[in-house]
């Protein structure tokens, strides 16, 4: 296995994973390399919310490894844990606290000082456009861009290497997604690792300079953007791979009554 000064920002080895007779995730390997903004895209039930849990350590695969940085999730679940920033699709949070009580209470659970944690808190929420939020406001009551940028807010708290993000954007308004955009770049750019899912190929397209396409519990595809699209969209290659028909040729023909 590579050291982990020269290992992968985070690497699945035969990934597997069943409930009950069904297959949801099938041998699956992925390597996210450093510094990369790294889609992942695939169809409803491909397995995507599925692999990512296992490879944060929410979920214990039943074969295979998730290594982040070098570091097992499963053997070395702390020391991993603390590279990763994590943003599970539907997360559950305290709702009943501030978005500054969240950010400085969780900041204490990593080990921050009390005053590390206020500092951070509310640089946070300055970039994040919560400020104004942050003293008042429930997380029980933030609209949903609001939720999507506090959970940002808690997965980067610590400053770590990796974010994992499970559809972030989805159903966020423009305003607050550019947000999002923006500050996920700078991440990047400061050589942090993204590895975004997302239903959306046009936001892939927009922000990752590597992909991966996931059918059935599989990776069917993944490298560079570039060569996966093979000189056309991502959307067209999607299709292609993934092996769907396009509906809605037929039938119907009430509506045009």
């Amino acid at each position: 296995m590579r050291s982990p000064t020269t290992a992968p920002a985070l690497r699945l080895v035969g990934l597997v994973k069943t409930f009950g007779e069904k297959i949801a995730v099938d041998h699956v390997e992925l390597t996210v390399p450093r510094g990369s903004f790294y889609g992942l895209v695939g169809p409803n039930g491909a397995g995507k919310t599925t692999a990512l849990s296992m490879a944060v350590g929410l979920l214990r695969p039943d074969e295979g490894r998730a290594l982040v940085h070098g570091i097992d999730v499963w053997e070395e679940p702390l020391r991993a844990r603390r590279l990763m920033g994590v943003l599970p699709d539907g997360l559950a949070m305290p709702e009943r606290l501030t978005g500054r009580e969240l950010l400085t209470y969780l900041g204490q659970l990593h080990g921050l000082s009390a005053g590390e944690a206020d500092r951070r808190a509310d640089e946070l929420l300055a970039v994040m456009e919560l400020d104004g939020a942050a003293e008042r406001t429930l997380v029980v009551d933030y609209s949903t861009g609001m939720r999507k940028k506090i959970g940002l807010a808690t997965a980067l708290l610590h400053a770590p290497k990796v974010l994992v993000l499970d559809e972030p954007l989805e159903a966020v308004d423009p305003v607050s997604a550019a947000t999002i955009k923006t500050i996920l770049r700078r991440f990047v750019g400061h050589g942090g690792s993204v590895l975004l899912s997302s239903h959306v190929m046009a936001l892939v397209e927009e922000l990752c300079d590597t992909v991966a396409v996931m059918a059935r519990g599989r990776v069917v595809a993944q490298g560079p953007l570039g060569a996966v699209r093979g000189g056309r969209s991502l959307e067209e290659t999607f299709v292609d791979l993934v092996g769907v028909t396009i509906g809605g040729g037929e039938g119907l023909s009430w509506l045009a009554s």
